[in-house]
């Protein structure tokens, strides 16, 4: 090796040294007694943009649940008759402020995408987590979510937001006002 390689590498270990004293431990490759760091893990890949922004999804919404795919249609007109008490989602510094599972408490819940391109609503900015849903799929009127934890969604089942006031939404027939004749 030549001297100035031999520089590099002493200013290398006595680096990692420095800092593995910071930390309280060595680094794994110097504890074994190996020359080489370990490979650098793969980069995940890109983050794409989730499928749904905030704005979309702030407002009103019937809700209601199914657990089997057959369900849905089913579903989706009992979640439009829940609009008398609707389920509010609202903006939020990070995203949106909605209900988690299991708490009256609303929540800060972040709209992320993953690296393969699904779309989760959750809180912290990791998708993917136990507490997070994933948009199954969305018009602008129906938002379908499925929670990610088995066991919330075996409780829960797939969420249906149906957009209170959308087009497409039942509303309420006025009675016509009656015109006086004179």
């Amino acid at each position: 090796m030549g001297g100035s390689m031999l520089r590099m590498s002493a200013m290398v270990m006595t680096a990692g040294l420095a800092l593995a004293g910071c930390s309280g431990s060595m680094p794994s490759f110097l504890n074994s007694g190996g020359d080489q760091p370990p490979p650098a893990a793969a980069p995940a890949g890109p983050v794409g943009q989730p499928s749904v922004r905030a704005e979309d999804i702030v407002g009103r919404w019937g809700i209601a649940s199914f657990h089997k795919p057959e369900d849905q249609p089913r579903t989706e007109a009992a979640a439009r008759g829940q609009c008398n008490q609707p389920y509010v989602i609202n903006r939020s510094s990070d995203g949106v402020a909605m209900l988690g599972h299991d708490s009256p408490q609303v929540q800060d819940m972040m709209i992320k995408a993953s690296a393969d391109g699904r779309t989760y609503i959750g809180p912290g900015p990791d998708p993917g987590g136990a507490d997070d849903r994933e948009v199954g799929s969305f018009d602008g009127r129906v938002l379908v979510l499925k929670w990610v934890d088995p066991e919330v969604a075996g409780r829960y089942g797939t969420m249906v937001l149906v957009r209170c006031g959308a087009p497409g939404a039942q509303k309420t027939a006025k009675k016509p006002v009656a015109k006086k004749t004179e």
